[in-house]
């Protein structure tokens, strides 16, 4: 396996992004749809925090209806009514550089059971490398 091998070789580039004024809705429906489990909130490329769709499911609590009017496990509307973006993302997250290795990345990603982590150069966000980038860099690599 290759050593000292950049994260930027590996992260996610093309970013889905939310900004703090975008409604909880806004951001179920950009997990959904993109099948994603992470999304760097953002204003004018600055990172101000991190939202993970479990942090939705954590302000829900909301039964889930299993009969064919519900809607995809869908979260309570009058809960998301409740919060914003910014009340419920996780402020200032950890973030590493485009030249950090992967190897510490991963060291970071667990020790600290964080799931992806933000990509920053310059005080702009590059990327976001997740778990997934992780294990499909593996499989390339065996």
């Amino acid at each position: 396996m290759k050593q000292r091998v950049p994260v930027s070789q590996i992260m996610s580039k093309e970013l889905i992004t939310l900004n703090p004024k975008q409604s909880l809705y806004e951001a179920e429906k950009l997990f959904k749809k993109n099948n994603i489990r992470h999304i760097p909130v953002v204003e004018n490329l600055k990172l101000l925090g991190m939202l993970s769709y479990s942090d939705l499911l954590k302000i829900s609590y909301a039964d889930v209806d299993d009969s064919d009017e519900a809607e995809d496990n869908s979260v309570s509307t009058v809960v998301y009514d409740m919060f914003s973006i910014p009340q419920i993302m996780t402020k200032a997250p950890l973030t590493v550089s485009a030249e950090t290795t992967i190897k510490e990345v991963v060291e970071i990603l667990a020790q600290q059971s964080f799931h992806s982590i933000p990509v920053v150069d310059h005080d702009e966000i590059k990327g976001i490398v997740t778990t997934t980038d992780i294990l499909n860099y593996l499989l390339e690599q065996y």
